[in-house]
């Protein structure tokens, strides 16, 4: 019985392909966030390409899960495939929600830090896009990947610098107005989760080349 079963199941999906178009989101979504902060367009334009991103990433993951449960053969084991997934999911999750905080305070200029910090989120984004394809071939290209993942872990440090420098400046500047320093306070807080994302990411991506390499 068992056996008639599997030979219903789709043999392969295209796994790779699916990561690698949610990667596409992550580096889009970044690319709006950093053009919305550094006010080079109009907000309302890059908040909306940001949610329509995040839906086009919800379809991904969705189409992944449900592969997942129908495909026989996979690449990893479907722990891993539904760790990393998740884990880039997450990652335009929280960038959604900072676009949505910055249209709910109505924000249209920002700290150089946070400007900062969004760099470092696009970097992030460019440096798992870059890894994700290379995971078609891990014996090949495992050391290439755990030096990009390190790259993407080093700048969730540096954005957590930028994270406590900002803060105490925001908090220095607005002493005596306690509502901006909250909303900067919250801005600070959505971009330190996004740079916690990556570093997700790129930990569920070394995990694999441990597990496969």
């Amino acid at each position: 019985m068992f056996n008639w079963f599997q030979r219903l199941l789709p043999r392969t999906s295209d796994f790779f392909g699916m990561f690698e178009a949610h990667a596409s989101t992550l580096t889009a979504a970044a690319t709006a966030l950093n053009t919305l902060v550094d006010g080079r367009a109009p907000p309302h334009d890059q908040i909306a390409e940001i949610d329509r991103r995040e839906h086009e990433a919800d379809d991904i993951i969705r189409q992944v899960l449900r592969s997942v449960r129908q495909t026989f053969l996979t690449p990893f084991d479907r722990g891993a495939i539904t760790s990393l997934i998740g884990s880039m999911d997450d990652a335009i999750d929280e960038m959604l929600s900072t676009a949505r905080a910055v249209d709910l305070y109505e924000l249209e200029t920002f700290e150089t830090e946070m400007k900062q910090m969004v760099g470092m989120i696009l970097d992030q984004a460019n440096l798992i896009a870059e890894a994700i394809p290379l995971l078609r071939n891990i014996s090949d290209h495992g050391p290439r990947i755990h030096s990009i993942t390190e790259k993407v872990v080093r700048l969730e440090g540096n954005a957590d610098d930028a994270h406590a420098r900002g803060l105490k400046r925001a908090f220095q500047r607005h002493q005596n107005e306690p509502m901006k320093f909250i909303i900067a306070r919250e801005i600070y807080k959505h971009l330190e989760r996004i740079t916690d994302a990556f570093e997700d990411v790129a930990n569920e991506i070394d995990g694999i080349v441990v597990d496969h390499a």
